[in-house]
């Protein structure tokens, strides 16, 4: 029966990954549809005005036009983010911040990603300089978390009594899942996306390690990610489920050929290949490499001067935007849009240079078809404010959706003069370093590998015009530019290697990306941390880095646990729990009960405090207990030879006064240390030693099983024994989750405050433990790879002398606890 159970569950859990999959392809496939639809009416209203325009010399009003459709465009995504405002952003940093164990408030409903996929492809479309890619791995990640669960809060009335998955660790390996197909789904790289989810979210896997296992042993590689993809195979279905669905729609929507399977991504560069023509072009070479190393370099101090520029703002807005109405936030994202149009229309008209198109590329009066390309993701050059035969180079880049100007970057064989490409990338990382954190939901994948594809091909055009080396292709230089620009933004390394590869579809690109993307992360690293980690420790999150600092092996887990403790008795009253939920937020709160000197006086006089010392003395192991337990079994073997070894293991065993040694050891030791009752309130005349009193250690209980044995009414009277207390089955604790009732909503009139509640059969009595001597280092590894919230620190007698909680091992905690022990040496 049981082996059913777990193979229906297992099946289960296959069918809902794939459901997240194909329902991740599907936001994909809407956002990208509305987006093309919008920028395509409006990119035909502007040129054909445009063009009007420019013989009667009423430019004016096209640019009015373009304002009107972009201010109208973020407003509505603005409007959006008002709604729900942690639709804001990428999305990226908060989902990181779940899968490292944080629960962020309402990132996962279903208000959120209905606002985001909604905000995205109105601010995409409004030209702000902003992605679509990073959203869908949010919006993935919530439908992750929300659709195994066939409940909402937004759709009460639409419920389902569906009862898998309802923990904290089936959501998350859902979320990771759903992460990692919007991952997939945006760039149609499934591998990619899961090694996302990996490097993002996973606690168990060693980043540094698998940086020096792929770039050192080719032949642990093989191996040593055929039992990574093992243990990450639902992602990975998750992940091509997404692909597939996506591709499938939009090659039918967009060629009519459905199961074609022509469109992997959202985003997609092409085919990397010199012209036949070429006889001396290759993709690169050996030569190479060194300019690419040197692009890294390029490519890290320019993510660390984005980042750097992007934090003051986004402090700036902290103090001066956020605290007032969220009328001003609306306003800040018009005022971005307004700015970004000028800019935008201005450069084309008056900085933009008109070159000469080949006449083999030539497909009509003001565009220019890339060969070997379809026409769905054919990159334009645009002919705006030039005469004939001539295209704008400045508005071919700025004029077309950005996925298309990367394209043009990528595969365009004619040329962008040098100073259109310096004015553009500098223009592009201004704008889009001011975008980046306005309340619009907004990626920074495809504004970064705009931004470094033309730093890339920038460098082309330097290298054959003043070196003279003919052989290089001005593609490559671009894809490594943008991996550059992008790997020095968001300091990722294994999963954006294996994106980029899986974008190109060109296997021979992937040493040149590995060590670009190496070396500009190092750069970066030197000056600040990822532009995801920089706004996540401007929120206060407490997230855990992959690993400690040498130097923190000097502290123990004594010098940094909260010796302060909320504690509750295995047997406690109603009117306490209460007191203690109420006024405290802690999540988890120790089980615990007092070590007493005259502990049988206590016992006679009042039936809680028995209770507890009762199952105090019945929880306590021993040697000598654990013996007789074992004499006891083997008494009834039926050897002769073995009873009669029992028996007198057992007389030389028992102390002749029938006393228990424990108890009287505690009883000595214990001695000076008051009698209090656990009904007893905190005096203001209590020494230290009556404050911090020695408690044994039980177990933990969580504040969501405690809110829900109050509602459920799950106690016993004092003048009853616990056993008559109610029993809760797991399914029945777990049936609220994830929402569970609030302590604040409890009618307490349906409550008898002098009830008790034994909490024992629902605590977790062996949580993960640590003693006061340990190294910082292995505490932070026991936290980050076993998902842990609380870490109680144990003595070597069984009593609990501090907790560990997360915001104990962050870095500026340990800092501070670190100059404090150097002070005190």
């Amino acid at each position: 029966m049981f082996l059913f159970k777990a193979q229906r569950y297992e099946a289960v859990k296959w069918v809902m990954v794939f459901a997240i999959g194909v329902c991740t392809g599907l936001v994909g496939l809407f956002v990208d549809f509305f987006v093309r639809l919008f920028t395509q009416l409006k990119f035909r209203v502007v040129q054909s005005s445009v063009e009007e325009c420019t013989e009667k010399g009423c430019l004016a009003l096209s640019l009015l036009e373009l304002l009107g459709f972009n201010l109208t465009f973020v407003f509505l995504a603005s409007l959006l983010v008002l709604i729900q405002p942690v639709a804001a952003g990428s999305g990226i940093p908060e989902i990181k911040c779940y899968l490292n164990g944080v629960k962020v408030p309402g990132v996962v409903r279903l208000r959120t990603v209905v606002c985001k996929a909604m905000g995205v492809l109105f601010s995409v479309a409004g030209g702000l300089f902003v992605g679509k890619e990073g959203p869908m791995i949010h919006s993935g990640a919530v439908v992750g978390a929300g659709l195994p669960q066939f409940q909402s809060i937004s759709l009460r009335k639409i419920q389902f009594n569906f009862p898998y998955f309802r923990s904290d660790r089936d959501k998350r390996d859902f979320v990771s899942a759903g992460a990692a197909a919007g991952v997939a789904a945006a760039f149609g790289a499934p591998i990619g996306g899961t090694l996302f989810s990996l490097e993002e979210g996973s606690s168990f896997w060693n980043q540094g390690l698998t940086w020096k296992v792929v770039s050192n042993d080719s032949e642990l590689t093989v191996p040593i990610f055929f039992l990574l993809f093992f243990f990450l195979l639902p992602q990975l279905f998750c992940s091509m489920a997404a692909t597939f669905t996506l591709n499938f729609f939009r090659s039918g929507i967009q060629f009519g050929s459905w199961g074609s399977f022509q469109l992997p991504g959202l985003l997609n560069f092409g085919e990397f290949k010199c012209s036949e023509s070429d006889k001396k072009c290759h993709l690169w070479t050996a030569v190479d490499l060194g300019f690419f190393i040197l692009m890294g370099i390029v490519g890290g101090l320019l993510g660390a001067t984005f980042n750097c520029l992007n934090k003051r703002l986004a402090k700036y807005r902290m103090r001066n935007v956020h605290p007032k109405p969220k009328l001003v936030r609306v306003l800040e994202s018009l005022l971005v849009s307004l700015t970004t149009t000028v800019v935008v229309f201005v450069a084309s008209m008056v900085l933009g240079e008109c070159r000469q198109m080949s006449s083999t590329s030539h497909s009509g009066n003001d565009t220019l078809s890339l060969q070997g390309m379809s026409e769905d993701v054919n990159s334009s050059i645009k002919t705006f404010f030039c005469p004939n035969e001539t295209y704008n180079d400045m508005a071919t880049l700025f004029f077309n959706p950005q996925e298309s100007a990367i394209l043009q970057l990528f595969h365009q064989d004619g040329t962008f003069s040098p100073v259109t490409l310096s004015l553009f990338f500098l223009l592009y990382f201004l704008l889009s370093c001011w975008t980046y954190g306005i309340s619009v939901p907004s990626g920074l994948f495809v504004p970064s590998l705009l931004c470094g594809a033309a730093f890339g091909r920038l460098v082309a055009n330097l290298l054959k015009s003043y070196i003279g080396l003919d052989h290089i292709y001005s593609g490559t230089f671009a894809l490594i530019g943008a991996a550059a620009f992008l790997g020095g933004v968001v300091r990722m390394t294994i999963s954006l290697t294996v994106i980029l590869i899986e974008s190109t579809n060109e296997i021979t690109y992937g040493l040149p990306i590995m060590i670009t993307l190496m070396v500009a992360k190092w750069t970066g690293d030197f000056f600040n941390k990822g532009i995801y980690d920089i706004h996540v420790n401007l929120r206060g999150v407490p997230l855990l880095e992959w690993e400690t600092e040498v130097e923190m092996d000097k502290l123990r887990a004594s010098d940094i646990m909260e010796p302060n403790l909320t504690y509750v008795y295995p047997h406690t009253r109603i009117q306490s729990l209460v007191s203690i939920l109420r006024t405290t937020v802690h999540h988890a709160f120790p089980v615990v009960t007092e070590n007493r000197g005259n502990e049988r006086e206590f016992m006679k006089g009042n039936q809680l405090i028995s209770n507890n010392i009762k199952f105090k003395k019945s929880s306590i192991l021993t040697r000598a207990g654990e013996q007789r337990k074992r004499s006891q079994s083997m008494k009834s073997y039926p050897s002769s030879e073995l009873r009669n070894m029992c028996d007198e293991h057992i007389a030389t065993e028992e102390p002749p006064e029938k006393e228990d040694l424990l108890q009287q050891m505690l009883e000595r030791r214990y001695t000076p240390y008051p009698n209090l009752y656990p009904d007893q309130s905190p005096s203001e005349e209590w020494t230290m030693e009556e404050r911090f009193r020695p408690l044994t250690f039980h177990g933990l209980i969580l504040r969501s099983q405690l809110v829900t044995l109050l509602v459920r009414g799950v106690c016993y009277s004092e003048s009853q024994s616990s056993a008559s207390q109610p029993r809760l089955s797991h399914a029945e604790m777990s049936e609220d989750y994830p929402r569970y009732p609030d302590i604040h909503d409890l009618d307490l009139t349906l409550l008898n405050p002098r009830m008790i509640v034994d909490v024992t059969p629902y605590m977790n009595p062996s949580p993960f433990a640590v003693s006061p001597n340990t190294h910082v280092s292995q505490v932070f590894n026991l936290f980050r790879t076993m998902g842990l919230r609380h870490l109680p620190v144990v003595n070597a007698v069984g009593e609990i002398v501090g907790i560990i909680t997360r915001h104990n091992l962050t870095h500026e905690f340990l800092q501070a606890r670190l100059r404090q022990h150097y002070q005190t040496i």
